[in-house]
Parts: C-alpha cells; sequence; structure tokens
C-alpha cells in the first residue's frame, strides 16, 4: 500500500487526530479499539483504517460528551467495528493472533512476553464479555506448582473441576478456575477488577489468586488463557 499524504489525511487519521488532540496518546486509542499501536500509526504512514472508521466516530461523540472512562469507551468501540468473516460465515481471527472470536463466545490467550506487559490484550474478552449482564468467564493459569496453595483438583481450588490442572515438566502447573460446567465466573465482575488494574490482566487475575487463598503472594503468571461466553437462554 503506499503511502498516505499527511496533507490529506483519511478519516481514520483525522478522527484520531482529534482523539489525540483530546490527550489520548495512539497507545491508548490502540487499546481503545483492542488494536494495537502499530495499526493506529498506519492510519497516518499507510491509509489504513476504514474497518475502524465508525468505532472511532462514536469515541469522538463520546469524549467529546464528556466520557473518559476507559471501559465504557472501549465498549462503545467494540460495538461498531464491523467483524471480518470466514467464508462459512462464521466470524474470523481478530484482534491479532491471540484473540479468537465464535458466535458469542471470545478466547484469548496470553503467553511470556505478553503476560510480562500485562496481557492487556485479554482486557478486551473481559470487558466485551463484561458488557452483557450474562456474561461468564472462566480462565486457565499456568504457574510455578509451589506458587498455588492448594492440592491439584481440590475442590476449594477448582470447584466442581476433576481436572482443573496439568502437570508439567517445566515445573509449572495449569490450573482452571469458572469452567462453563460450573457456571463460569461474573464477567461483569471482572470487567470492574480489570478496570481497577487500568486494563492489566495479568495483575487482576494475581490478585484474585492471592485475595481467594489460592496463590502465594508473590506469585507470578508465565501463561494465560481467558475465555468469555454468554450462556443460551
Amino acid at each position: 500500500m503506499s503511502p498516505a499524504d499527511p496533507d490529506n489525511p483519511n478519516e481514520a487519521a483525522r478522527l484520531t487526530q482529534e482523539l489525540l488532540d483530546e490527550g489520548y496518546t495512539k497507545n491508548q486509542v490502540a487499546k481503545l479499539l483492542g488494536r494495537n499501536a502499530s495499526l493506529v500509526s498506519q492510519f497516518f504512514t499507510k491509509g489504513k483504517g476504514a474497518s475502524m472508521v465508525t468505532a472511532l466516530r462514536q469515541l469522538v461523540r463520546a469524549v467529546r460528551g464528556g466520557e473518559r472512562d476507559t471501559e465504557a469507551l472501549a465498549g462503545i468501540a467494540d460495538q461498531n467495528i464491523k467483524r471480518r468473516t470466514t467464508k462459512g460465515g462464521a466470524k474470523a481471527r481478530v484482534r491479532g493472533k491471540d484473540i479468537i472470536v465464535s458466535g458469542t463466545s471470545m478466547t484469548g490467550r496470553a503467553g511470556r512476553q505478553a503476560i510480562s506487559t500485562g496481557a492487556s490484550q485479554l482486557a478486551t474478552v473481559v470487558h466485551t464479555t463484561g458488557a452483557n449482564p450474562a456474561g461468564r468467564l472462566a480462565f486457565t493459569v499456568r504457574m510455578k506448582a509451589d506458587q498455588f496453595t492448594m492440592s491439584p483438583g481440590s475442590e476449594k481450588d477448582s470447584a466442581g473441576l476433576k481436572r482443573g490442572y496439568q502437570p508439567r515438566p517445566d515445573g509449572t502447573e495449569e490450573r482452571a478456575y469458572g469452567d462453563s460446567r460450573n457456571g463460569g465466573l461474573e464477567a461483569a465482575e471482572w470487567s470492574q477488577r480489570v478496570a481497577r488494574h487500568h486494563g492489566d490482566v495479568t495483575e487482576a487475575v494475581q490478585e484474585w489468586l492471592v485475595e481467594t487463598g489460592r496463590a502465594v503472594p508473590d506469585a507470578a503468571v508465565e501463561y494465560l488463557e481467558v475465555r468469555g461466553w454468554v450462556p443460551r437462554t
């Protein structure tokens, strides 16, 4: 794609500039859109962003109206981004390789590198699911085995799960929390938790593990998977 004309920016770049003028950074705009800062920069340098125009327009309108809550703004953006579909009509993978959207469910995964920066891309799963009052979440957490305080498979650790952990050769274990078989965790509550940590999902999960007596105070999550869904009625 040829470079964009800096003297004649496209609509995505123009709207983004309005948000920048309101005090936001490109990185913050990217987080609101559920994308990375590199793509936002390409609105200006490569003329990309056509699929983001409606979301950006609504964000500008909300910010001008006084809205500053990042969770609310992210929800507004998410509702106005048209999802790509596969040839079969299913929703395609979006928001990068670590987020998968399928029907009314979403799954996000974060490895060690993303974990170290807060796994903020997983906030999309949490907030989007939490926007529905019936939304539910489940987590898979991997840590060093000695950082968990409860025995593998303990009912107190993962109630209702017979196989809520997985021993691994590297000395870590995976534990599952909030599986759909036991109703999941309330997504709206988790959305508030993550918002309190400014989108840092890693920090929110680590706090919850310690707070509920499942992990030692200095526990460090090494891998995190978040699954969000809305139960069928």
